[in-house]
């Protein structure tokens, strides 16, 4: 549980950086204090939890289906 979740917090990071850099570099404080307020992608400040857990799925099935499989075998 605690290897998924630092998983998935690394995933969040990466993320936002990529996302945001330019942001994260002149003004991080404002640009975090301002995510109440987001409408990006119809999903508001929810936004960077909902696309983590998108990419976190992504990358999770297929180690979910290499596990199943080993361990049926």
């Amino acid at each position: 549980m605690k290897k998924e979740l630092i998983i998935f917090l690394f995933i969040l990071i990466i993320l936002s950086l990529f996302s945001h850099f330019d942001k994260f570099i002149t003004h991080p404080i404002s640009h975090i204090q301002s995510l109440p307020q987001s409408t990006a992608y119809g999903l508001g400040f929810l936004h960077p939890i909902l696309i983590t857990l998108v990419v976190y799925l992504l990358l999770y099935l297929p180690r979910f289906i290499i596990k199943f499989i080993k361990n049926k075998s």
